[in-house]
């Protein structure tokens, strides 16, 4: 008796052997950001070319669209200069020298630009909660790496992020 290669009885074929990439754990400032950071981003791990292209989706619907994403070369040591997604290729480039450390700069061609912070992936879920509430705060004036400093040291504070 050969195995069947007809799909399970409820799947379609098209849908049999696709994975999705989980949605990104990421939050945005409401309307229009006021600060220096437009939100924050916690990957899943430190492969860029395994984290963006979910990243890029949720943000960009057009997959038509120009995206380049810049980043901090010292946080992405290993980044490639293009990633692959569905349907697009993603330029990267790697931020230029006095850019803000432990951010990256999404420019997606037809819904706009963001600033996010970078939540290191091994960051505690707590600590990363807070990093993502406060980053994503209209009020916050705090920058990625003072975020991250007061983060470190426990002096993180509610959603605006101010010192404890």
């Amino acid at each position: 008796m050969e195995p069947s290669k007809a799909p399970a009885v409820g799947a379609s074929a098209a849908t049999t052997h696709t994975y999705r990439m989980p949605l990104p754990r990421l939050t945005l400032t409401p309307d229009v950001s006021h600060g220096p950071l437009d939100g924050a981003w916690w990957p899943r791990c430190d492969a860029l070319e395994l984290e963006l292209p979910a990243l890029i989706g949720s943000l960009e619907p057009d997959s038509s669209a120009t995206v380049q994403v810049i980043v901090d070369p010292t946080e992405w040591p290993g980044a490639p200069r293009t990633v692959m997604a569905p349907g697009r290729v993603i330029a990267v480039e790697p931020a230029g020298p006095g850019s803000d450390a432990h951010v990256i700069t999404l420019d997606c061609g037809s819904v706009g630009r963001w600033v996010l912070l970078v939540v290191p992936p091994e960051e505690p879920a707590g600590t990363a909660a807070r990093l993502l509430a406060a980053a994503a705060d209209p009020g916050n004036r705090l920058t990625a790496a003072r975020m991250l400093t007061l983060a470190e040291t426990g002096r993180l504070g509610g959603p605006t992020g101010e010192a404890r």
